[in-house]
């Protein structure tokens, strides 16, 4: 029997940098061609396709809003039929790139959404899911997401802050209601875009989280960053090797 893949959700509050730091973990695991990764962005703004390079051509949202549309006309009859199109719909949906497959959830749920459909959509991303090694999710900014749709699959939690108290605040009450609604095996949290040692020193001493690592703001990340350049692209550094220590600290009971 396959083994549960380790599932992976970089959560914390706007603008702390969870889709750089997403980008960078996918980069380091899919560096061993045995893994194979995939990438999903919960985002709404779809943000993690520029740091892995890949054109989002269909989100599960496109797919989902499609859906409803044909069942409201009465073109899916029955569930077989419409577990057939999901699963064939999403697999269409996948970017794919060696190792590593991408998958963009979209625009949030709206008004009068199917919960048969969402339930459904839900299910095939697990089993989609269970093809993969290991799956990043780069999660939407705050709390909201954590209590539904696919963080319910997550196994780690990476929680990540700036050195705001806003941002610490955040991750806390993000650990909190995870405890609540996923069945996590291990959680931490990285300090990212630090100015300093000291600045370090100050916002760890103020958290009883776990803390795996502390990243200093890299001024060729952000160039990266704010051109949209494929982080695949980016010469190795000490800030990418701090994260991939942190990254590692994490994944060590996996």
């Amino acid at each position: 029997m396959q083994e549960k893949p380790v599932i992976i959700a970089v959560c914390g509050k706007g603008g702390v940098g969870k889709t750089s730091i997403s980008a960078l973990m996918v980069r380091m695991l899919s560096e061993d061609p045995s893994r194979k990764i995939l990438a999903i962005d919960a985002d709404p703004a779809v943000g993690l396709s520029f740091p892995l390079g890949i054109t989002v051509k269909k989100t599960v949202d496109d797919i989902r809003n499609d859906l409803i549309r044909r069942l409201k006309n009465g073109e899916e009859s029955n569930k077989d039929e419409l577990i057939k199109s999901l699963d064939y719909e999403l697999f269409s949906a996948l970017e794919e790139r060696e190792n590593l497959a991408f998958l963009a959830i979209g625009r949030p749920e709206g008004d009068g959404c199917y919960c048969q459909v969402n339930a459904l959509l839900k299910d095939i991303i697990r089993g989609i899911a269970g093809n993969f090694d290991y799956v990043i999710i780069d999660g939407e900014a705050g709390v909201e997401q954590i209590s539904r749709r696919v963080m319910e699959m997550v196994t780690h939690l990476l929680l990540v802050s700036d050195a705001s108290l806003k941002g610490r605040t955040i991750v806390e009450t993000i650990k909190q209601v995870a405890r609540e609604k996923c069945a996590i095996n291990r959680s931490g949290l990285i300090f990212n875009k630090m100015r300093n040692q000291e600045e370090i020193d100050a916002v760890q001493a103020k958290t009883k989280l776990f803390t795996c690592g502390a990243i200093l703001e890299n001024d060729m990340i952000r160039n990266f960053d704010r051109e949209g350049r494929s982080f695949f692209d980016l010469h190795d550094n000490d800030t990418i090797t701090q994260l991939n220590t942190a990254i590692k600290t994490l994944l060590s009971s996996a």
